[in-house]
């Protein structure tokens, strides 16, 4: 939607989001922009390929496509590296003249500030559960190795003046909102800036936040008073040995009981992501990871195996050792193992985290974690999921691709 917002309006867009509408291979179109995530690179190829057989341009972006240039223009013509801001316009005027060109990159970093407010009207936001989405900052100040966030924004943090978020977020009409910033309080000023200003608005939002919250804690309560009602915490593991590898030893195992209390005393509920299947753990990392969830609290669970996303310091590291065995982009979901593990084999793996997204989401898991804070946000949300990995078990049974992540 934010691409659609910075397309010059001499031309005219539409948007098609595949999980809810089917592609029109037939329809009329001069260019085709796609994005799509690493899992997903094998079908927006697939796409391309269908496109440009009927003589259609079709430019690419997004992480994947950034991250491998190269191999996206085995499909397509061009490849947006990074933002969209000023090469999409670019790319549109140099089509216009046949003398599209094909790599398009930033010289520095866009500035948010001239992010428009995003086209909301191309989609249908009855086919979604939650449509409203907002971006107030763009990127995260660390620098985890598994993670591709890093790369594709350069380890920066940037901001949006708060005033253009809070006039973006008063003409959303949804509840609640998501922030999909990948760290809403990457930067604590802005944030407090940010929080003060939605709370007059009286909505609710969900968001994604660090651990290093705790260092902080007023903007906990802040982002409560503000209407925060959920957050996504990269929690990864509970090893400190396995966080100081990933680049991510700025979390504290010791707090993390802590920090479930203190967002749940403002009202908050807590998603937590974990992963496994690093070097030095041990197969009864699974049984130790569900007990540690179970008693504190977790309202709710992402749970993957570490995946070597390109673009990423664990991508390189595991090409380096010759360790990453799997080249369908479509198994780098988080619930396939494509890399050589050591200590376990990739079958346990896979089963050991069947195992664990089963027993936390059946419905004895599910009462004791939400049972004496009763959220119905949470209710529905355990609900959605509990019926998601049963479905996801079935199919994996019967040999169906299925994501129990997926959207």
């Amino acid at each position: 939607m934010t691409v659609a917002a910075l397309t010059p309006p001499e031309h005219q867009v539409s948007l098609v989001d595949e999980s809810v509408t089917p592609v029109d291979f037939n329809c009329e179109a001069d260019v085709v922009g796609l994005t799509a995530t690493t899992a997903m690179a094998l079908r927006a190829y697939e796409i391309a390929d269908r496109f440009r057989a009927r003589g259609v341009k079709v430019v690419m972006g997004g992480m994947h496509a950034s991250a491998l240039p190269r191999e996206a223009l085995q499909h397509v013509d061009a490849v947006v590296v990074g933002e969209a801001e000023e090469l999409w316009p670019q790319a549109l005027q140099d089509l216009e003249r046949e003398a599209l060109r094909p790599v398009y990159r930033h010289q520095n970093w866009p500035d948010p500030a001239g992010v428009p407010p995003a086209r909301r009207d191309l989609l249908n936001p009855h086919r979604y559960i939650a449509s409203e989405t907002l971006q107030a900052a763009r990127g995260c100040p660390f620098a985890c190795s598994f993670c591709a966030v890093s790369s594709f924004f350069g380890r920066t943090y940037r901001t949006r003046p708060v005033e253009d978020v809070v006039a973006e977020a008063a003409s959303l009409r949804g509840r609640p909102m998501i922030l999909v910033d990948d760290n809403i309080m990457g930067h604590p000023a802005y944030a407090t800036r940010l929080f003060e200003r939605l709370a007059d608005l009286k909505k609710q939002f969900l968001g994604q936040a660090s651990t290093t919250m705790l260092k902080t804690p007023e903007l906990i309560s802040k982002a409560a008073a503000a209407g925060c009602r959920g957050l996504f915490v990269g929690l990864e593991s509970i090893s400190p040995s396995i966080l100081a590898r990933l680049g991510k030893a700025f979390n504290v195992v010791t707090q993390y009981r802590e920090l479930v209390k203190r967002l749940h005393d403002n009202g908050i509920s807590i998603i937590g992501s974990f992963m496994f299947g690093l070097d030095g753990e041990d197969p009864d990392v699974f049984n130790r990871t569900m007990e540690f969830a179970e008693q504190a609290d977790i309202d709710m669970a992402l749970f993957s195996i570490v995946t070597p996303l390109p673009g990423t310091r664990f991508y390189e590291e595991l090409q380096r050792e010759g360790r990453v065995i799997e080249r369908d982009w479509s198994k780098y979901d988080g619930t396939w193992c494509t890399f050589a593990p050591r200590g376990v084999t990739a079958d346990r793996l896979q089963e050991s985290l069947q195992k664990i997204y089963r027993d936390f989401y059946s419905w004895g898991s599910i009462l004791k974690r939400t049972w004496h804070r009763f959220e119905p946000m949470v209710w529905l949300i355990n609900s959605i999921y509990h019926r998601r990995v049963r479905t996801w078990l079935y199919r994996t049974r019967q040999g169906v691709p299925y994501s129990v992540a997926g959207s």
